[in-house]
């Protein structure tokens, strides 16, 4: 992780999150308001292409998208996950170090925990890992 940013804090800054007041207008503020705002703050910030944050899509969609970015001379990328699928972060890295870029290494590697509030209000904590794969 970078900093003293959570994952889900990471991924709300890029915009892959939606907070719970932009789905439910508590403050009066209509959604098209809100995504004009984040927009223009997004547009001034860099993505980060050295991060593949793995989700529900298949594994192979992630692989392929690695391979492309280390193909277009990127030598370093970070796999994040937590929760369900950290077993899909790691079969992803897997894939690209023993089948695509067979020189890359994936010796890097950090567990850790953090702590979720729910909807409900209770904290729950969540796993979670980052794998660096480097050419």
């Amino acid at each position: 992780m970078s900093g003293n940013l959570s994952f889900t804090q990471e991924l709300r800054q890029q915009g892959l999150i939606i907070s719970e007041t932009d789905t439910t207008n508590q403050d009066n503020t209509t959604t098209e308001q809100k995504n004009e705002n984040n927009d223009n703050t997004t547009e001034n910030e860099s993505y980060d292409t050295s991060l593949m944050y793995i989700g529900k899509k298949p594994s192979m969609n992630y692989v392929l998208a690695i391979n492309s970015r280390m193909s277009e001379g990127l030598d370093e990328i970070t796999i994040k996950a937590r929760g369900k699928t950290i077993s899909k972060a790691v079969d992803v890295a897997e894939i690209v170090t023993n089948r695509f870029i067979t020189d890359a290494n994936d010796d890097q590697v950090k567990i850790s925990t953090e702590e979720v509030i729910r909807e409900d209000g209770n904290v729950t904590n969540v796993s979670t890992i980052e794998i660096v794969i480097k050419k």
